[in-house]
């Protein structure tokens, strides 16, 4: 089997709230990023599939239909939108990179697995070099990994 994956970037502002908590709380757990005001990030999205090279062409996917397939379920509805407020995963979902990995795969899996050949096997979504979050899809559940920076700042 061989993994193959793909990156793409998008650009999308977000921040923090959880409509239950008091304003106090949200700022005291979520710290500067409860501003609804909201701050961006430069996102990499890495998509890897799983699957066996065809023969007669030695593909697992073909690069440019794995581009498309991106292009079209995630950047289209995320890049330079405020998550929060523009996209429906994020209407009623805070979205961490943890959550925005997990929206990733649900708009990926089922193009992919139509599009014949491979099967999706993880997606990682970058919200800065040092923190990421990764997602190998709900049967194994979510697989978050990285490194965190300051308090209170994503």
């Amino acid at each position: 089997m061989i993994l193959l994956t793909r990156r793409a970037t998008f650009s999308a502002s977000h921040y923090y709230w959880n409509e239950a908590w008091s304003e106090e709380e949200n700022r005291k757990v979520f710290g500067r990023c409860a501003n609804r005001n909201g701050h961006g990030h430069n996102y990499t999205l890495e998509v890897t599939v799983a699957g066996e090279p065809e023969p007669t062409t030695g593909f697992v996917v073909d690069l440019k239909w794995l581009k498309d397939v991106i292009e079209r379920q995630v950047l289209a509805a995320w890049d330079h939108r405020h998550l929060n407020l523009e996209t429906r995963e994020f209407a009623r979902t805070i979205p961490t990179t943890e959550n925005i990995a997990i929206a990733a795969w649900n708009r990926l899996d089922s193009a992919i697995a139509l599009g014949g050949g491979a099967r999706l096997n993880r997606v990682r979504v970058y919200e800065t070099p040092e923190i990421f979050a990764e997602y190998r899809g709900p049967k194994m559940g979510p697989a978050a990994t990285g490194a965190s920076g300051e308090e209170g700042v994503r």
